[in-house]
């Protein structure tokens, strides 16, 4: 290490992970020091709910770190050196719109998946790409860290459209698995595993997880998850009804493949009726939230300012935050630690198209991520990822063209949906949802 000190901006200031984000930040001083942390959102209000309690939070815990939220780009991106992007075009709104017209339709209701994922996707890319325009424009030699979502559009629309700039996708579903995989072999956390995996975003599989002494963990972690799934039971009070599901679920979905670990949303590709039949049409995933983690962490936000104090805060570190200092600070000293990252496949994946957008391990140093070789894609596995890489290019493609074929292509083509009807009859619906956001479609 040396007496660098490093300025961060959080793109998406307003969001409810915000928090958690800087209790890493502030935690992780020694290993990645901060001289300046900076909020940036185009929700004003939204974003001075989160800010005004972080402001209290880092005068009392940080002083010597200048600290400040902003509408203004400029402001924003000048004199950064990470930026960590987690926007949400059109919000929760808009998330509760992409969940509920496909499952008025029988279809999955996800938001990162289906025609929902795909919705959401179309309205990302022009977020995103913005972001990186302004990084560019003020701090060029800037690195940012994208999860927002959906991950694997996103990806593809800037491998093509800013193929040279220095963005990284990332997304921390495997690493929430993998510390759940920690967990269950008696590990302290998911940086004491060495592993190999491969696939999309949200699409991919575990071939391979063992210790630092090369003990093969795969026969213990199989053996849990056949019975369990990712669920670990008794360990977690109070957790929403809708992840219990899902990390529940896993055992089935590894049952179609015993020789390798899924990861939990393939649920939604593999199992599609059942999640239409567990599903609730007029309480989705976005009430959920809704109610829950975004009402608890504003009203703890609006507590800390009425106290004027932060003393007492309930903020957290999570595995979401914990991973992105690991990735600045592998970036930033040049680790060359092992890490997941959604890149240019050229290889990685030697059987898969190699411009594909693979989720893949790789070394992180200075000049970011180098792919791992992780072979070949088992026959099922290439069959599903080759699917699904098209439909995430035929909208990228739908985006650029603004073409309606196209979209209806993709809608048509992803694997939740049953036929090219119904994926017309879902399109309709959410072109006029999505009139604010979409590009006029021809």
């Amino acid at each position: 290490m040396d007496d660098r000190k490093f300025s961060v901006l959080i793109a998406g200031g307003g969001s409810t992970y915000t928090p958690g984000i800087v209790m890493t930040l502030l935690e992780s001083q020694k290993q990645f020091p901060i001289r300046k942390l900076k909020f940036y959102d185009n929700d004003a209000a939204r974003q001075k709910k989160i800010a005004d309690a972080i402001a209290i939070l880092m005068k009392e815990r940080a002083p010597e770190v200048e600290f400040l939220a902003t509408t203004d780009p400029e402001t924003a991106f000048s004199d950064v050196d990470f930026v960590m992007a987690q926007i949400r075009v059109g919000k929760y709104a808009m998330r509760s719109v992409d969940e509920k017209i496909p499952l008025k339709h029988g279809v999955v209701g996800q938001e990162t998946t289906g025609p929902g994922g795909i919705a959401y996707g179309l309205r990302s890319i022009p977020g995103v790409i913005e972001l990186v325009d302004y990084m560019e424009q003020y701090s060029p030699n800037a690195w940012m860290l994208n999860y927002s979502n959906p991950a694997a559009i996103v990806a593809e629309a800037t491998r093509r459209l800013r193929p040279n700039s220095r963005i990284i996708n990332i997304c921390d579903m495997p690493i929430a698995i993998m510390d759940r995989m920690a967990k269950i072999v008696g590990l302290p956390g998911r940086n004491d595993l060495v592993f190999r995996y491969y696939g999309l975003n949200h699409f991919g599989w575990w071939t391979d997880v063992r210790d630092k002494t090369g003990r093969d963990l795969m026969p213990q972690l199989k053996a849990y998850v056949a019975k369990n799934g990712y669920w670990l039971q008794d360990q977690e009070p109070g957790k929403e009804a809708s992840w219990i599901s899902t990390y529940k679920k896993a055992a089935d979905v590894y049952a179609l493949d015993p020789t390798t670990l899924p990861n939990t949303y393939l649920k939604y590709y593999l199992y599609p009726k059942y999640v239409v039949e567990h599903a609730d049409p007029n309480y989705t995933r976005t009430d959920e939230v809704e109610a829950g983690r975004e009402k608890t962490v504003f009203g703890e936000c609006a507590r800390v300012v009425a106290n004027g104090t932060a003393k007492d805060i309930q903020f957290q570190a999570s595995n979401h935050s914990t991973y992105i200092v690991d990735l600045c600070t592998a970036i930033a000293y040049d680790t060359k630690q092992r890490l997941l990252a959604i890149i240019p496949n050229e290889g990685a994946v030697a059987n898969i198209d190699p411009e594909a957008m693979v989720e893949v391990p790789c070394l992180f140093g200075a000049n970011g991520p180098e792919r791992l070789s992780m072979g070949n894609a088992a026959t099922f596995q290439k069959g599903l990822i080759t699917e699904q890489n098209c439909v995430e290019k035929l909208v990228v493609d739908a985006y650029e063209q603004h073409s309606y074929i196209k979209l209806w292509e993709a809608m048509s083509l992803c694997k939740i949906v049953p036929d090219a009807q119904v994926a017309k009859d879902i399109l309709d619906e959410m072109i006029v949802a999505n009139k604010d956001f979409w590009p006029e479609l021809k």
